[in-house]
């Protein structure tokens, strides 16, 4: 009698932790509702769809800025510590080959001599590029005494080649930097390596560079005016037209700014340029560019008083490619560097913008602490910066043939006064809650939707997770709307995300961090719903209705005839009412809700739980009575929270019916119909005390007379006797208790009282009953997917 006394007790003391326990929950998701994303999928529920694989080699360190797609070997090579690594395209986790490139013990031995810690003196990764068809260009720090080398991976994937050339192993001083932690950023185009790195082993000389066979060339030691304490962040290689010998290196970094004195006064988003085929100078700059201009990249917000809110620290940067090689989209990811305000943003830059502010004016000051004003005297011919190509007049064959005059013009104005500004002139993403996670790298594809062309952001985060976005200009607001779709975990333990690649050909994305490497497919349509207003609603310019289930959405001639006529689509808005024939709330759509039947106790909390699939819609509660649908407000008693509807003091005039309904962008969703009902608590208080004196059938029998008639399906007077001599059976009645109140997960509660009151012989024994629900093993669930239960509630011993 004890023991079933402490039990009840036990159970109920676990219950209202878990009422609290709803209500500080309720504060949390109401503060944070507008940045919701509409899915959140967590490690395992991806798992468990088999929309992600993980690759991870134990005690090995993945190295950022080193993952390498190759489409044509169907291939995605990764740098690491001491190892290089090639993954299947298809499945990263099979078919993995790997090439071991330690240094060698002679090398961390002088390593350590010179001061560095044992981790330090590894060989890191830390460029890794196409050379050719058959080889890649590895490079690595190779325990602060930098080394290169080539490997070889064949002609087709057919050859299934990858192995170190160890007789093409050299130096790597100005290919890779010393520490392992520098940043570094490098493009290889017509083989030859253009790379922003620090070249010392001090940290001291940061410089952009261009090596190959025969030349290397530079940025000007020393120079504060053409980089000034740099952080390499991003590079490409961009044709202006179709004379190449026209094309363009742009270089994405920051760098600091300088007052008279040398102290810092802010840090600033650069872009930097240099022709490819730029030799240096004959007499002046001689192995240095004779082309290296550079601007500010402006990412920011208009703010009052004309007070612009900038965001300078550029974190991430994406070239989209299209169809036009010479006019790629750049993606630029910014931080602010403000101690008062802190967000991120994504701002995007055309290449018409970008080549504008290069041919306009020059930037100049007479002192340090003036400000830049245009320059206005004469500019030497040619123009400082040009390549000497034919679209440029075809006077000069090299570089090396420029004026004196041009290259002194060059090396004293290296700044564009103009800067570069963005699309619209304003972020297409902001996010400045504080406190938030923060944003590490962005990847972008460019899908073709029934209503034009959209741009799906993938962003990563230092806590492992990837945000899905799609942002939508209105023209006639000038207003930018960002939809966040899917909030992606993708790794299970929480790291930052260091590397993002996108792969549009396989629909897939790779998410590389510090300890492994996901495969996510970009997609999961069928998981928006069943219904066309759960496709329409959901947004994603990947998936459409297509009269049968929500499914990927094909371009016209592409999509089977049969089924274009039934596509359903509207990413702009989102419009399910017109879209899929306006169903309102009607009686049918009352009725074909499904039912559920939740039992409370007078005067103790109940929860009507009730979750949409979409954390963006409004739940709205309605009480049935009278026939009429009276919308329930919430009070101090009755709280509306996200996980459904609070009773903190249930009273009997609280049973009936509670319908669960969701709005969004104007179409509602009945979810479901509640049958509430209230037992009296005197009569359960009663027959709780009939249980302990172990007259359990009278004790059934008060307690379904506490309700009234009985519902149906109900619990019969059986279940609800116990058994307190049979051992096993004595266990029944308190989960069918739990379930009249309303809660689901019996087992675990048990489990927990036990651990709580059972004495220690009774704890062995429901250990050997009972399964850790997180040691259970991927199975195969219904319709042959893989699946296992969750427990709904987690009880914190």
């Amino acid at each position: 009698m004890f023991m079933s006394m402490m039990m009840v007790e036990c159970i109920r003391t676990v219950y209202l932790s878990l009422m609290l326990l709803y209500i500080a929950l309720l504060g949390m998701t109401h503060t944070a509702h507008s940045i919701n994303p509409r899915i959140r999928l967590s490690n395992k529920e991806l798992w468990q769809l088999n929309r992600t694989w993980v690759f991870q080699k134990h005690g090995v360190s993945l190295q950022p800025q080193t993952m390498l797609l190759d489409e044509g070997h169907e291939r995605l090579y990764v740098g690491a510590k001491n190892a290089l690594f090639s993954l299947s395209l298809d499945q990263v986790n099979t078919h993995h080959a790997e090439i071991q490139w330690a240094s060698t013990d002679y090398q961390v031995e002088e390593c350590l001599m010179k001061g560095r810690e044992k981790q330090e003196c590894a060989n890191y990764i830390k460029v890794l590029q196409q050379y050719n068809q058959t080889h890649l260009l590895a490079c690595g720090t190779g325990a602060f005494n930098p080394i290169c080398a080539a490997v070889r991976v064949g002609h087709t994937w057919q050859d299934r080649l990858f192995a170190l050339e160890e007789e093409s192993i050299t130096s790597g001083r100005g290919r890779s930097p010393y520490d392992p932690n520098s940043s570094c950023t490098s493009a290889l185009s017509r083989g030859e390596l253009y790379i922003g790195l620090y070249t010392d082993y001090w940290e001291n000389d940061g410089a952009l560079c261009r090596l190959n066979n025969q030349t290397y060339t530079r940025t000007e030691r020393n120079d504060r005016s053409q980089l000034n304490e740099p952080k390499f962040v991003g590079s490409a290689v961009i044709p202006d037209n179709d004379d190449r010998g026209d094309d363009k290196v742009y270089f994405f970094f920051t760098e600091r700014e300088m007052d008279a004195e040398g102290v810092t006064k802010a840090v600033y988003s650069r872009i930097g340029r240099v022709c490819a085929n730029d030799q240096g100078g004959q007499r002046m700059l001689v192995n240095r560019w004779t082309s290296f201009l550079k601007t500010r990249l402006i990412c920011s917000v208009a703010g009052p008083n004309g007070i612009d809110t900038h965001f300078d620290e550029l974190e991430d940067v994406f070239v989209l490619n299209n169809k036009d090689e010479k006019n790629p989209e750049v993606f630029c990811l910014f931080s602010t560097t403000s101690t008062v305000f802190k967000g991120y943003a994504v701002c995007v830059y055309h290449m018409d913008d970008i080549r504008a502010a290069f041919n306009g004016p020059f930037a100049f000051r007479e002192r340090p602490e003036h400000h830049w004003t245009p320059y206005e005297d004469r500019v030497p011919y040619p123009r400082p910066g040009s390549c000497a190509s034919k679209v440029n007049g075809g006077g000069f064959s090299s570089s090396k043939e420029f004026p004196d005059e041009v290259l002194r013009f060059l090396r004293s104005h290296p700044v564009m006064y103009n800067p570069v500004l963005p699309q619209h002139h304003r972020p297409v993403l902001l996010q400045t809650e504080p406190g938030r996670r923060k944003l590490t790298q962005i990847a972008v594809d460019r899908v073709q939707a029934q209503d034009g062309h959209y741009h799906v952001l993938y962003i990563g985060t230092d806590d492992s997770v990837v945000l899905k976005f799609i942002t939508i200009y209105n023209k006639d607001t000038d207003t930018m709307e960002e939809v966040l779709l899917e909030e992606l975990e993708v790794f299970r333990v929480k790291t930052p995300v260091t590397e993002i690649l996108i792969s549009p050909k396989r629909q897939q994305l790779y998410v590389g961090s510090e300890e492994s490497l996901a495969q996510v497919r970009l997609h999961q349509c069928d998981l928006y719903g069943s219904e066309c207003a759960d496709c329409c609603l959901a947004r994603d310019p990947y998936c459409a209705w297509d009269g049968i289930t929500c499914s990927r959405y094909y371009p016209a001639g592409v999509y089977p005839s049969r089924s274009r006529r039934f596509r359903r689509q509207d990413v702009r808005h989102g419009n399910a009412v017109q879209l899929c024939n306006g169903l309102q709330i009607d009686d049918e759509k009352w009725h074909r809700a499904k039912d559920r039947l939740v039992y409370g106790v007078e005067s103790n909390s109940t929860l009507l739980e009730c979750v949409p699939r979409s954390l963006q819609a409004k739940v709205l509660w309605f009480f049935q009575k009278g026939g009429e649908n009276h919308q329930v407000q919430g009070d101090e008693r009755v709280v509306v929270t996200s996980h459904g509807l609070l009773f903190l003091r249930v009273r009997g005039s609280d049973a009936g019916v509670y319908v669960c309904q969701t709005v969004e962008h104007g179409y509602v969703h009945t979810l479901l119909r509640i049958t509430l009902h209230v037992l009296r608590g005197e009569k359960v208080e009663s027959a709780i005390h009939m249980v302990n004196d172990g007259d359990g059938a009278k004790a059934a029998a008060l307690c379904h007379s506490s309700m009234g008639p009985p519902p149906r399906p109900s619990i019969s007077p059986k279940s609800l006797a116990p058994s307190l001599a049979s051992g096993s059976h004595s266990r029944l009645w308190y989960k069918e208790f739990l379930q009249l109140i309303g809660y689901g997960d019996a087992q675990k509660v048990e489990e927990y009282c036990e651990r709580v009151w059972c004495s220690d012989k009774k704890r062995k024994k429901t250990k050997k009953k009972y399964v850790p629900l997180a040691g259970e093993k991927r199975v195969k669930g219904k319709g042959g997917e893989n699946s296992h239960r969750a427990p709904r509630h987690t009880l914190d011993t």
